[in-house]
């Protein structure tokens, strides 16, 4: 059965200049197994293969039900030296919530 991520979880996202983080917590403690399966490092960085990162590192937090994934040079630079703001915080942790899942 595939769903969108965004059903089984809610995100966080932060910047830091041309850095962005998105936690991404699961709604029911029972539904972590299926985010740390289907939404690996490789996942997350085809789903942002329009903006390039460099890296992609995935942070496990089991005792929480989430996971947090740091994104390098996703942000056109950084807030500051961006014109394109629809790329940071709330709109990049959308986008990974729109993924589909098994």
């Amino acid at each position: 059965m595939t769903r969108t991520l965004y059903e089984i979880a809610h995100a966080r996202t932060g910047d830091k200049g041309n850095i962005s983080n998105i936690s991404l917590i699961a709604y029911k403690s029972e539904d972590y197994e299926i985010l740390v399966r289907e939404v690996t490092e490789e996942r997350v960085i085809k789903q942002f293969s329009d903006r390039a990162p460099s890296k992609v590192t995935r942070y496990l937090l089991p005792k929480l039900h989430a996971m947090n994934f740091v994104l390098h040079d996703v942000l056109d630079g950084g807030v500051n030296d961006s014109l394109n703001l629809d790329m940071h915080g709330k709109s990049l942790s959308f986008h990974l919530l729109s993924m589909a899942i098994e």
